[in-house]
C-alpha cells in the first residue's frame, strides 16, 4: 500500500498548522559541534516545503544512547545551531525539553514558518519504551505528523509509532517517500540481476534480513567482519579475525547455494590496526597471529567486476574493511567507485547505512552519482528483506 506524502495535500492545508516532524539527527558530535551533517541535509527539502507553506514545525529526534537520563553531551542544541546555518532564511529555535510545560510553551510561541528543535527524545525512557503517556505528550504538540526518519522506522518507539498513531494525519516526508519508492522496488520486483554487497561488523545486526535477501539476490558479495564468519564456516583459517560462532552453522547452510555467495580470497592483515609497517597481503588462509582488516586487491577486483556487470540492481550495506584507516580503505573505496560507475552504465544503485554513506564521501562519490542513498542501514535491510517497519506501518495510506 502506497503511503501518503506531504505533497499529496493542498498547499493551503498546512497554513498555521503545527507539524511534528520526526527527523533522525543522530549525528556525530566533535568538541560540541556537528562533525557530519548528512542526515540533517537530507531533511532540508521537507522542512523548506512545510515552512514555505506557513506551517509551524516541531522537530523531534534522538541522539546517542543516554538511556533515559539527561546527558548534555548528547544535547541536540549543537544540531539546532547547524540546522540554522543550513536554513539562514528560516527562524530555528531550540528548547531544552521535548515534553512538558517548557516544550508546550515553546510550541505555542511559534509563528507560521518557524522551526522548533526539541531536546533529545531519549532523555526520557518513555521514548524507547513507547510509553502511552510519553506518546500522548508528544502527540499533543501538533496536529499533523511527518516521518522524515526512515533510519529510525524499524523501532517501535514513541516518536515513531506511539505518538503518530494518536494523530489523524500521518505523512511521509520527501526523503522518506524516496526511500519507500526505491526500497519497495527492490523488495518486490528488483531489476535483474540483483547483486547484494554486504559488509560491516556483525552478522547479528543483519541476520533476519540476510536470510531473506540471500534467497532473493542473484549474487552476494561478502566483506568486512561478516566475511570471517562465512570463511570460518568452511573451515578456512581467519587468524584472530572476529568470528560470530553462533552464526557459523547458518553461514555454512547459506553457502550451499552454489555460486551465489562470493567470499574474499585474499586479505590485508596485520597484528593489529596500528601496525603500519606490518600490513601483509595474504592469499587464502590468514595466519593464526594476524587479523584481517580489508579485502585484498584480487577480491576487490572480483567485486568491482561483479557490480559493473550487474546492469540490474545493486544494493550495498556495510564497508569491506576498516575503511576509516587509509591503509585498510581500498576495498571499500573500490566498491564505492564501482557503485557510481554502475549507475552511469544504467544499473539502479542503492547504498544504505551510515558507514557506507561515509565511505561514499571518503571515496569522493557524490549523492547524485548513486540512484538512492538511504539514511537507514538496519531499517533498509529489514525493509527490503520483507519485514514490516512500525514507522512505515503507522503512516496513513494514500
Amino acid at each position: 500500500m502506497v503511503k501518503a506524502s506531504i505533497t499529496d495535500l493542498p498547499d493551503e492545508f498546512y497554513r498555521g498548522k503545527t507539524v511534528l516532524v520526526r527527523v533522525d539527527y543522530n549525528v556525530p558530535l566533535r568538541e560540541g559541534n556537528v562533525a557530519d551533517d548528512y542526515r540533517i541535509r537530507v531533511s532540508i527539502p521537507t522542512l523548506n516545503y512545510l515552512s514555505s507553506r506557513a506551517a509551524k514545525l516541531v522537530l523531534a529526534s534522538h541522539l546517542g544512547r543516554p538511556e533515559g537520563k539527561r546527558d548534555m553531551k548528547m544535547s541536540l542544541r549543537p544540531v539546532a545551531m547547524r540546522l540554522q546555518s543550513l536554513l539562514p532564511g528560516r527562524g530555528v529555535r531550540w528548547v531544552g525539553e521535548c515534553v512538558g510545560p517548557e516544550a508546550n510553551r515553546a510550541v505555542k510561541e511559534l509563528k507560521n514558518g518557524e522551526i522548533l528543535m526539541l531536546e533529545n527524545l531519549r532523555f526520557h525512557d518513555g521514548e524507547e519504551k513507547n510509553e502511552e503517556n510519553f506518546s500522548s505528550s508528544l502527540a499533543s504538540l501538533a496536529e499533523i505528523f511527518v516521518n522524515e526518519a526512515f533510519s529510525a522506522s524499524h523501532r517501535k518507539h514513541a516518536s515513531v509509532y506511539g505518538a503518530p498513531a494518536l494523530l489523524q494525519y500521518r505523512l511521509a516526508g520527501i526523503h522518506m517517500g524516496r526511500e519507500l519508492a526505491y526500497l519497495t522496488k527492490v523488495r518486490e520486483l528488483p531489476d535483474r540481476p540483483f547483486v547484494l554487497a554486504v559488509g560491516g561488523a556483525k552478522i547479528r545486526d543483519k541476520i533476519d534480513a540476510l536470510r531473506r535477501l540471500i534467497e532473493k539476490a542473484d549474487k552476494v558479495l561478502v566483506g568486512g567482519c561478516v566475511a570471517y564468519t562465512f570463511l570460518a564456516s568452511k573451515g578456512i583459517s581467519v587468524g584472530r579475525s572476529p568470528v560470530e560462532n553462533e552464526f557459523v552453522p547458518w553461514a555454512s547452510e547459506a553457502l550451499r547455494k552454489e555460486g551465489k555467495i562470493i567470499l574474499p580470497h585474499d586479505h590485508l592483515a596485520a597484528l593489529d590496526a596500528e601496525s603500519v609497517s606490518q600490513v601483509s597481503l595474504i592469499e587464502g588462509e590468514i595466519p593464526q597471529n594476524l587479523i584481517g582488516f580489508d579485502i585484498g586487491p584480487s577480491t576487490s577486483q572480483t567485486y568491482i567486476s561483479t557490480i559493473l556487470s550487474a546492469g540490474g540492481t545493486v544494493f550495498w550495506n556495510g564497508p569491506m574493511g576498516l575503511f576509516e584507516m587509509r591503509r585498510f580503505s581500498y576495498g571499500t573505496t573500490g566498491v564505492a567507485l564501482a557503485m557510481a560507475l554502475a549507475k552511469f552504465r544504467g544499473a539502479t544503485t542503492i547504498v544504505g547505512g551510515g558507514d557506507s554513506v561515509s565511505a561514499l564521501a571518503k571515496a569522493g562519490v557524490m549523492d547524485s552519482e548513486i540512484s538512492h542513498v538511504s539514511t537507514g542501514g538496519g531499517a533498509a535491510l529489514e525493509y527490503i528483506g520483507g519485514k514490516t517497519l512500525p514507522g512505515v506501518e503507522v503512516l496513513s495510506n494514500r
